[in-house]
C-alpha cells in the first residue's frame, strides 16, 4: 500500500443482535472508527442480518434496544453497509424487513440515498478479500 492510501476497514457482523455483546460492541467500535475518519464498511451475514431488522423491541428480554443507533451511521459518514442476500434468504427475510438506513450524498446535491447494498455471497467474499483490516463480531 502506498503512502497516503486510505486503508479500508471492514466490520463483519455474524451474530444476532441480542444475547451476546458482539453486535453492540461492533456498533461502538464502528462509531469510534468513523469518528477518526476511517474508511468504514459494515458487512452483515449469517444471523448478523437480524441486527438490521426494523421494529426491534427488547422490552421482553430486559435489555437496551440499541438498534435505533444504526440510523445515526449516515451522520458519521458510514454509508457502505453490505448485507448478504443468501443470509437474508436462508432466514426468510427480504430487504423490506430491514430498517431504512440512509445518508446525504454531498456529491449529488445532498440527496438522501440508501446506505444498504444487498450483495451475493461471492460479492461478500470479494469484499472481505479486498479489505485491509477486518474485525469479526
Amino acid at each position: 500500500m502506498s503512502e497516503g492510501t486510505t486503508k479500508q476497514f471492514l466490520y463483519v457482523n455474524r451474530k444476532a443482535p441480542h444475547g451476546t455483546v458482539y453486535a453492540l460492541e461492533s456498533l461502538e467500535v464502528v462509531l469510534i472508527g468513523a469518528a477518526f475518519e476511517q474508511d468504514v464498511r459494515l458487512a452483515f451475514l449469517d444471523d448478523g442480518v437480524f441486527q438490521l431488522m426494523k421494529g426491534q423491541d427488547t422490552t421482553g428480554i430486559g435489555t437496551k434496544n440499541f438498534a435505533p443507533t444504526y440510523k445515526a451511521l449516515g451522520d458519521y459518514d458510514v454509508n457502505k453497509i453490505y448485507v448478504e442476500k443468501e443470509s437474508l434468504d436462508e432466514r426468510g427475510l427480504t430487504e423490506d424487513d430491514l430498517m431504512p438506513l440512509t445518508y446525504e450524498d454531498e456529491d449529488d446535491d445532498w440527496a438522501e440515498k440508501s446506505s444498504i447494498k444487498i450483495v451475493s455471497r461471492a460479492e461478500m467474499a470479494d469484499l472481505i478479500d479486498s479489505s485491509d483490516v477486518m474485525f469479526n463480531f
